[in-house]
């Protein structure tokens, strides 16, 4: 199946969760969020061998509809500046994080087959 015109939306959200929230609420029928500066929040806390209380886990909100594609902070204070959520529907697509072009956090590639052509989108 091909798609031929894909909806792409583009929003700095300044860390803002509502905002997040509002967005990937009300525009179901976009296929590609790309959101810069996205709040970040702890999850829980996991057990670790370093520390008796646990290592907090920290990542972006999940969504059931929206499958979300970020790199891990590799440190709590380095957070990513850039995700991107792509519509359930679309996962057929093959979609990939593509950290071996860019890794770095303010730069996200990602890429997807659409009738047996490769294309590549990057959020800065």
């Amino acid at each position: 199946m091909m798609v031929k015109n894909l909806k792409i939306f583009l929003q700095n959200v300044q860390k803002n969760k509502l905002l997040t929230d509002m967005l990937l609420e009300i525009n179901k029928d976009l296929n590609i969020i790309l959101i810069q500066e996205p709040s970040w929040s702890t999850i829980y806390s996991i057990l670790s061998f370093t520390s008796k209380e646990g290592d907090f886990l920290v990542d972006a909100p999940n969504y059931s509809n929206w499958i979300i594609f970020s790199r891990s902070p590799l440190e709590n204070d380095n957070y990513l500046r850039v995700i991107l959520y792509i519509n359930v529907y679309l996962s057929y697509m093959c979609f990939s994080l593509c950290k071996d072009i860019f890794n770095y956090r303010d730069i996200c590639c990602f890429s997807f087959f659409n009738n047996s052509n490769i294309f590549f989108i990057i959020n800065v």
